[in-house]
């Protein structure tokens, strides 16, 4: 009995480090990820900064698509940016899934977490929470040439183009909240609440928890019935 005890403890310590490294959590046959603080990428932020780091976030998103017993993921986001290529890659693999995908905006999507709130087949946002547009930022020096400037522009068409490709959004009104100036006071950008985001087409649905998990749990029945249940491949 002692020994069973040891075990189940050790167990619920695993899984709560499990947790804590990740970020992330399986319930039954939902795993949750959580993408918070900023998008770590090809550099390491200082270690007193909140962080969702890609080398984590991709394979386990890997994992996730190819795992028997997963059928749909929850994505919750509460992030203020970060590493534009890193961020646009995680949203690339998200919406590339076959597996049912429903994201949650919690707090803030701001910078390039607009593109991974989007990347999910549903998209929820809580009335509370705000999402920033602006053009692409870098910090460093800059060389003044054209190329510089050529390649801004295409970074940008990037994520301009999947952000309207996963979402309801026109491209010209997705333009229009990037250069917007008058309200962020250094920069161009549009800061747009929950309401707002589900307006423009940029969000689904505004909702909560409850909400983005019988939405998620109603797509992975439809997946089921549409693939008669086993015979459906993974």
């Amino acid at each position: 009995m002692e020994n069973q005890n040891n075990s189940n403890e050790n167990e619920k310590n695993d899984e709560l480090e499990y947790i804590e490294k990740s970020g992330s959590v399986k319930a039954d046959n939902i795993h949750c990820i959580s993408i918070i603080g900023q998008i770590e990428g090809h550099y390491v932020l200082p270690s007193d900064q909140k962080s969702t780091k890609y080398e984590h976030i991709v394979p386990l998103l890997v994992s996730i698509e190819r795992s028997n017993e997963i059928d749909g993921l929850l994505i919750i986001l509460n992030t203020m940016g970060g590493d534009v290529e890193a961020g646009l890659a995680i949203a690339e693999l998200i919406a590339s899934m076959k597996k049912p995908t429903v994201s949650i905006v919690l707090g803030g999507g701001h910078s390039i977490g607009v593109p991974l709130a989007v990347s999910a087949k549903k998209s929820f946002i809580v009335p509370t929470a705000t999402m920033t547009i602006h053009p692409v930022r870098i910090s460093g020096t800059v060389i003044g040439t054209p190329q510089t400037y050529f390649y801004f522009e295409r970074m940008q068409n990037r994520i301009s183009s999947f952000v309207c490709n996963n979402s309801k959004i026109s491209p010209e009104k997705f333009k229009s909240l990037m250069m917007e100036t008058d309200q962020i006071a250094t920069d161009t950008g549009s800061v747009i609440d929950g309401k707002e985001a589900v307006e423009y087409g940029l969000i689904d649905e505004i909702g909560g928890l409850n909400d983005a998990l019988k939405a998620l749990e109603d797509m992975i029945s439809q997946s089921k019935n549409q693939c008669n249940g086993d015979s459906c491949p993974i």
